[in-house]
């Protein structure tokens, strides 16, 4: 094979597949997938490297093939699943004496008011590990107690007798100065160089003490465990002689060096479904439209999203309920993949998950010694998943394993057959997923009717139909880069590296000279990095944000602020930019009542573009897919709550223009598309199947236009 340009690979590691896609070979993007490797991921990857020189077969084989990839983009739920699973390191907090307390107190606020048996999450570091020590900061930065360096020495030597892998460091005020925490660092780093150090005013300089040790003691939690992941993964890519850029996908959907991963690795607590969004958008944009909720389901969990002209993002959130006060996108994610194991419960209700096969041992139908019902196997057994077919044929499944599973957990307890139980298992997982995007979307002030479904993931398209019939959406698109969606947003994003600083002032007294002067400092810091990751200055950009609020309120709204408002010290345009932003979050601004608005927190993103791959369009043709028909299945039709015959189609045979009337199933390699009663379905110019409400031709219209306005008739 002739090289035409360097290729550009994302991996997305998940907890039953990891996911690939290659760009940059002069066709379509290859999509793969293989099973992921939970006690080292890093051997899932080079596995997956190996598969794809092996599918693109270049003369000098896995030597070229890999000589010839120039970066590696690579989202990883390391972090995630230890925090999820309570696994990440034997940690330590130094913080100031009297205040060891905050992780277990957090906000003081019951999060169940009403429930006496709900207990609050178990702290990251035990109480015994926490030390308090002297020295104080007021508010303003000015020492009212100096920092005793004895204190700090006798905590150190606990941490050593404790065999502590992991410090944090977090004073109170030490956002408005940093130097009692970098004197306590100096000492940590002389008498425990081998653990991991997080320094909150390195993490995270801004107001409020409990987010601000929050976050820090979640990064050290996850940092080692990250660190090793990183180490193999590095070390195997090398082995076999990988020499181009690597990249890290973070929680804010941008990317990072390692070296910036390894020291933040909070920031790569969403790293793997963070692609999403600016896929989903991508695709999206191809019917003419700004607007998108993304969903991902995978073998283990289900996420969504909304984008509104840009992937939604949050200043703060939770991880295994623990705060996070890092940007991260708003993504909403349950335990509701193909793995998600079927259960009763103590009334004999039927639940799907959060509990999940994985992939090892898997489902039962997968054959590998899985015992109990999952998903995938009330797939199999409803006929939407060819047992021929899976991963394109390499992997048989076993419908009679699927079977005895939900018979003997499911159907029989519950005096159903077999199929009646599948049936049930399918809904109740479809209704779990509605709920999940209802979290992100009407929660937020959005209606999902008026926003685009796109799902993905492999087994995601076999459920959406039942999930918009539910939230009533009329139009949903499955990309052709279904089953690989955040792999592929991970070849879309761009370098970010976000920057805070506090700064309290009321907008109409503000220091403009002290503001401007703290805004180039953040920029400072972002051009060191991006200088490090090898940017040139003209594909840089700075975007500037504002946390304000109404005096007297609590919380504060982030908001864009242009660089033209700054430069003219325009106060009046900053206010009404949060006047329509709280309007547009909480329906009422109080700007005809001229309430002061008092700015918290300035934010500074620094931003290196990057290439982005090309994804070729087709030409538009007829609409008869006779061409692209396998056959006929027995298949379970939710509108009719019984199995019919329906025609089975090649995905990979379809062409944009093609139409196919529901109820049908679309077979790619990779994943299967189920086209309800309810729905038909068109392919657009990029190969991906829009499936849209029966009599709603006016989308088939909006699609067409949207097509034509890029590709020839």
């Amino acid at each position: 094979m002739a090289l035409k340009t360097s290729l550009k690979i994302g991996i997305d590691v998940g907890g039953t597949f990891t996911d690939f896609i290659v760009s940059g070979h002069g066709a379509e993007p290859i999509i793969h997938k293989t099973l992921s490797t939970p006690h080292d991921p890093s051997v899932g990857v080079v596995t997956g490297l190996t598969d794809l020189s092996d599918m693109l077969s270049f003369p000098g084989g896995f030597s070229q093939f890999i000589a010839a990839v120039d970066t590696i983009v690579h989202g990883t739920t390391v972090t995630t699943n230890a925090t999820l699973t309570h696994t990440g390191a034997r940690s330590a907090l130094i913080t100031t004496h009297g205040v060891r307390d905050a992780l277990e107190m957090r906000r003081g606020v019951r999060e169940r008011q009403y429930d006496n048996r709900y207990t609050n999450v178990k702290p990251l570091v035990p109480r015994y590990l926490r030390a308090g020590v002297r020295g104080r900061l007021d508010r303003n930065g000015s020492e009212v107690e100096p920092l005793s360096l004895e204190d700090v020495r006798k905590a150190i030597a606990q941490f050593k007798a404790e065999g502590v892998e992991a410090v944090s460091i977090c004073f109170m005020n030490a956002f408005a100065n940093p130097a009692h925490e970098q004197a306590a660092a100096a000492l940590v780093r002389k008498e425990l160089p081998d653990a991991y150090l997080t320094v909150s005013t390195d993490l995270l300089p801004s107001i409020r003490f409990y987010e601000r040790v929050s976050t820090t003691a979640l990064n050290s939690y996850v940092g080692p465990k990250l660190n090793t992941y990183l180490d193999h993964l590095v070390t195997r890519l090398k082995e076999v002689g990988f020499t181009g850029v690597l990249l890290i996908m973070q929680s804010n959907g941008g990317v990072m060096a390692p070296a910036v991963a390894r020291e933040k690795a909070a920031l790569t607590l969403l790293s793997g479904p963070a692609g999403g969004p600016a896929a989903g958008l991508f695709y999206a944009r191809a019917h003419g439209v700004d607007r998108c909720i993304t969903t991902d389901m995978g073998g283990t969990s289900f996420e969504a999203s909304v984008a509104f002209v840009a992937p939604t993002t949050v200043n703060d959130g939770e991880i295994a309920r623990h705060k996070i006060a890092l940007p991260m996108l708003d993504i909403h994610t349950i335990g509701a993949g193909g793995g998600s194991i079927g259960w009763l419960d103590e009334g004999g209700m039927l639940r799907m998950g959060p509990q999940s096969a994985g992939a090892d041992p898997g489902p039962a139908c997968y054959g590998k010694g899985g015992a109990l019902p999952t998903t995938t196997d009330a797939n199999v057994v409803l006929g939407y998943l060819d047992p021929a077919y899976f991963a394109g044929g390499k992997m048989r499944l076993d419908p009679a394993a699927a079977r005895a599973a939900i018979e003997a957990n499911i159907a029989k307890p519950m005096g159903f057959t077999v199929e009646e139980a599948a049936a049930g298992m399918y809904r109740v997982a479809c209704n779990n997923m509605a709920q999940g995007v209802r979290e992100v979307t009407i929660k937020r002030g959005f209606d999902p009717r008026e926003f685009p479904f796109v799902a993905a993931g492999g087994a995601g398209p076999i459920h959406s139909c039942l999930i918009c019939t539910e939230l009533e959406i009329p139009l949903q698109i499955v990309p052709r880069s279904s089953s690989v969606l955040c792999a592929f947003g991970m070849l879309l994003s761009e370098l970010k590296h976000d920057f805070v600083r506090t700064f309290v002032a009321r907008l109409d007294e503000i220091d403009w000279k002290r503001l401007s002067g703290m805004i180039e400092d953040m920029a400072r810091e972002g051009d060191h990095m991006l200088n490090e990751e090898r940017i040139p200055p003209a594909r840089r950009r700075y975007e500037v944000r504002f946390d304000c609020r109404y005096v007297k309120q609590y919380h504060e709204v982030s908001f864009a602020v242009a660089a033209e408002s700054i430069e003219r010290q325009d106060t009046e345009a900053i206010s009404r930019a949060f006047h329509a932003e709280h309007n547009r979050l909480y329906g009422y601004s109080l700007e005809a009542e001229r309430t002061p608005v008092e700015l918290i927190n300035v934010r500074v993103q620094a931003i290196g573009s990057t290439d982005r791959p090309h994804y070729p369009e087709g030409v538009w043709r007829s609409a008869d897919a006779s061409h692209a028909a396998k056959g006929k299945r027995s298949v379970y039709i939710p509108e009719t709550k019984a199995f019919a015959p329906i025609a089975i189609f090649d995905g990979h045979a379809l062409r944009p223009g093609n139409r196919i009337e529901g109820p049908a199933l679309i077979e790619t390699a990779t994943t299967a598309v189920f086209v309800s009663a309810s729905f038909d379905c068109v392919v657009d110019r990029y190969g991906s199947f829009a499936l849209y409400q029966k009599g709603r031709e006016d989308l088939v219209r909006d699609c067409l236009n949207a097509t034509r306005q890029k590709v020839p008739a």
